[in-house]
């Protein structure tokens, strides 16, 4: 129990530094504060913590020779972070981060900088940081008040993480239903385009014969033609008086549905997807897209 509660402290040490060290350098690249970043509610990104023990864990503590931890200490965070994105989107069917854009990538789930980021850390880590914090640590459970701790935080970091897994759970549900939106609303406008059509060429058709028809006779039956093509093309304007209006029906509707969609949005939901701007949906991206956009559109 007390060795549980020892490394389940240093996991949320080393997760609440990681995500300290997210905030600092995502708002040095932005030259702003940035929003807050992780996928949990709280001050904390997992994937630091769990980086940092499975770096204190194989290199035991580090290697006596600081280039070898960072070159190690480098391949296994990179690991962490390949197979955490790679999970993340299978669970989720997104792509919470994408390093494309960057030279020297692994399918965007890692790149050579951030991997030379991690590699320092690591030896910062094992070499300067972990003694002390290890330390501080070990006097927690002397005084009597590590266990008691752990369990505290146990309980809420598993509380924050079932929040955040439904928000992630809402929101890929949430961009299907939008997906199905659109989806009918372009078929409903395709349906109302091909009846237009029908019905414009079926009356130009019509008309043109009885046009042909009148020709042939004398003035007075082209006089009568003309009276014959104006009194066709009344009820001909009418039905794209008709169409127009069906048409916004159809597009009234679609709007309403995704307006009732988009406000469901919950404050978690908002604050996951605040916390990956570069967030992309592998199944539906142009729902995605569409969803940031109403909600950066509300925030301004």
């Amino acid at each position: 129990m007390t060795r549980f509660c020892f490394i389940f402290l240093l996991l949320m040490i080393y997760s609440f530094l990681g995500w300290c060290g997210e905030m600092v350098y995502c708002s040095i690249g932005q030259r702003r504060l940035c929003e807050k970043r992780g996928f949990l509610n709280g001050p904390l990104c997992p994937i630091y913590g769990h980086g940092a023990l499975i770096v204190l864990i194989c290199l035991d503590g580090g290697c006596e020779n600081p280039i070898l931890t960072f070159l190690l200490g480098g391949i296994l965070t990179s690991i962490v972070e390949y197979i955490t994105s790679f999970v993340m989107e299978k669970l989720f069917h997104m792509r919470w981060w994408d390093y494309s854009h960057y030279k020297f990538h692994i399918n965007g789930r890692v790149c050579l900088l951030n991997s030379t980021l991690f590699g320092l850390a690591c030896v910062f880590l094992c070499h300067f940081a972990d003694p002390p914090i290890a330390a501080w640590v070990s006097d927690l459970f002397a005084s009597g008040i590590g266990i008691p701790l752990a369990l505290i935080l146990l309980v809420v970091y598993l509380t924050d993480i079932v929040l955040s897994v439904r928000s992630a759970i809402q929101i890929s549900a949430h961009l299907a239903k939008l997906q199905a939106i659109h989806a009918e609303l372009a078929e409903k406008l395709e349906v109302l385009k091909e009846e237009q059509q029908q019905n414009l060429e079926a009356e130009r058709q019509r008309l043109e014969q009885r046009k042909a028809a009148f020709l042939q006779g004398a003035e007075q039956r082209a006089a009568e033609a003309a009276q014959t093509l104006h009194a066709k093309l009344e009820p001909l304007a009418g039905r794209g008086d008709e169409f127009s209006a069906r048409l916004e029906s159809a597009k009234a509707e679609a709007q309403q549905k995704l307006r009732a969609l988009y406000d469901r949005q919950d404050f978690f939901e908002r604050r996951l997807l605040h916390s990956f701007p570069t967030m992309r949906s592998t199944h539906h991206p142009e729902a995605l897209t569409k969803l940031k956009e109403y909600l950066a559109s509300r925030r301004k």
